[in-house]
């Protein structure tokens, strides 16, 4: 379940996972993307560590809508209205409810239909289906998640600005994948999926 304690510092985590892997996040950006997807997500997180620390919220819902707010309005691209659509669906379904599956299932058909996309197109929907579907079977693991992003290889883009490339985007790792990576282990890490 979320507590305002876990989900702070599950976004301390995430932030601290891309601000280490922004160069890699980049890096997998440029043969499919623009090549900027690591420097919007850490702006992004900068942008929400400091106006969660100068609003000092007191809800989960208050977390995840200043969140969603700062990812919004800070990261360029697709990922910035993807991400901030799926942390303002999650703020929605928090006002009912504590448990992580339907707060996260509320963030899953938050980026389905903000991007009109399902799995299986190469887009962060492709770390985060499987990762919902573990959770739901308690199989959860950084091996599970490595997998679903593993995966996304395979697929060849049909979404997105991968989908420019088409089937050159095969053999290429989503970024959009991976940084859903780092979000759901640091949940994992904060302690989400504990009690």
């Amino acid at each position: 379940m979320f507590t305002v304690d876990n989900l702070k510092k599950s976004l301390q985590l995430f932030k601290e996972k891309i601000d280490k892997n922004k160069d890699y996040l980049s890096e997998l950006d440029t043969p499919i993307g623009d090549g900027d997807h690591g420097n919007n997500m850490a702006r992004g997180m900068e942008a929400v560590s400091e106006s969660l620390q100068s609003k000092e919220p007191e809800t989960v819902q208050d977390i995840f809508k200043l969140t969603a707010m700062a990812l919004i309005s800070k990261v360029g691209g697709a990922s910035g209205p993807l991400y901030g659509t799926a942390m303002m669906e999650m703020a929605k379904a928090s006002a009912a409810t504590s448990d992580a599956l339907p707060i996260l299932e509320a963030g899953l058909a938050g980026i389905e239909k903000r991007g009109n996309s399902q799995p299986g197109e190469k887009t962060m929907l492709d770390e985060w289906a499987p990762a919902i579907e573990a959770i739901k079977k308690g199989t959860l693991t950084d091996a599970a998640l490595e997998s679903a992003v593993e995966a996304t290889k395979e697929i060849a883009a049909t979404k997105g600005r991968a989908s420019y490339v088409g089937e050159r985007s095969i053999g290429h790792i989503d970024p959009g994948a991976m940084s859903s990576l780092y979000f759901f282990q640091s949940l994992m890490e904060a302690g989400v999926f504990d009690a």
